[in-house]
């Protein structure tokens, strides 16, 4: 049975898309069979992996509100073991739709109930905002990873969201666990990335993921070639992060492979 996590913050700009596509495509890479869901409507993980959103005629709303199979609006991606459920515009009304139905925070964890068994990990990217489609994925996963941006306003609204985290778990699902704080678009020339690192990890401690993402050029140009930044710069700092957060993952979960750690280890020697 796969793993789901989300990745939430309803604050933008933070890292979210980047790390749910970065994420996914290193446990792919890893040779873990990853499935990432956008549960954005901007569908920046469609794009970010090679879809054009406007082509897209089936996706996760289907899936929500009509009731449609995801087996049957799931794509493959350029990178193996990765596939992808898309978004498109449509799911910004979904949240509308949503409000009369009975038991309308379960209507993604019933979606995904179909296909939970065909991966060992699902990444659902959620939309900036605390809305009923991102209750309805932290409903649906077993945990949910937080990225927080190294700077001043990083822990503003953190608070809420934790909040959000902890009546899910009371109300909705109370399996829910918090996968870690991922920290974000780190500087390490300016004292203001330092200082933010710091306060987290003081707050925080154990919840915080020991790998930072850097801030890296080559990690904000791959979505406009619509890649990862596996395929895009596959020896490059990013992919080195990434590839570390996601053995991090991996050993949260107890599911390290002797041969992923050494391909890791492999990647950081050459940089």
């Amino acid at each position: 049975m796969g793993k789901i996590i989300a990745i939430a913050n309803q604050k933008g700009g933070v890292g979210k898309t980047t790390t749910a596509i970065n994420l996914a495509a290193s446990l792919a890479v890893l040779e873990f069979k990853t499935l990432l869901i956008d549960a954005d409507p901007q569908a920046n993980s469609t794009s970010g992996v090679g879809f054009d959103p406007r082509n897209i005629k089936t996706g996760l709303y289907e899936c929500v509100i009509d009731g449609d199979d995801p087996k049957d609006c799931i794509l493959q991606t350029e990178t193996p073991n990765l596939y992808l459920l898309p978004a498109h515009i449509d799911l910004v009304g979904a949240e509308i739709e949503m409000i009369n139905l009975p038991q309308r925070e379960k209507m993604m964890k019933m979606a995904l109930e179909k296909i939970k068994d065909d991966y060992e990990f699902i990444i659902i990217d959620c939309s900036p905002s605390l809305g009923l489609i991102t209750v309805n994925a932290l409903t649906a996963s077993d945990s949910v990873l937080i990225p927080v941006q190294c700077e001043y306003f990083a822990l503003e609204g953190l608070g809420k969201l934790l909040n959000t985290i902890k009546i899910v778990q009371t109300r909705l699902n109370p399996e829910l666990a918090i996968e870690g704080i991922l920290l974000t678009m780190y500087d390490m020339r300016l004292r203001l990335s330092n200082q933010v690192v710091e306060e987290v990890k003081t707050h925080f401690q154990q919840m915080v993921f020991d790998t930072i993402i850097q801030r890296n050029t080559k990690l904000g140009e791959a979505p406009s070639f619509g890649q990862s930044i596996i395929m895009h710069d596959a020896s490059g700092k990013a992919s080195v992060n990434y590839l570390n957060l996601a053995r991090e993952v991996l050993q949260k979960n107890r599911l390290t492979r002797l041969n992923d750690e050494e391909k890791i280890i492999n990647v950081e020697e050459e940089n």
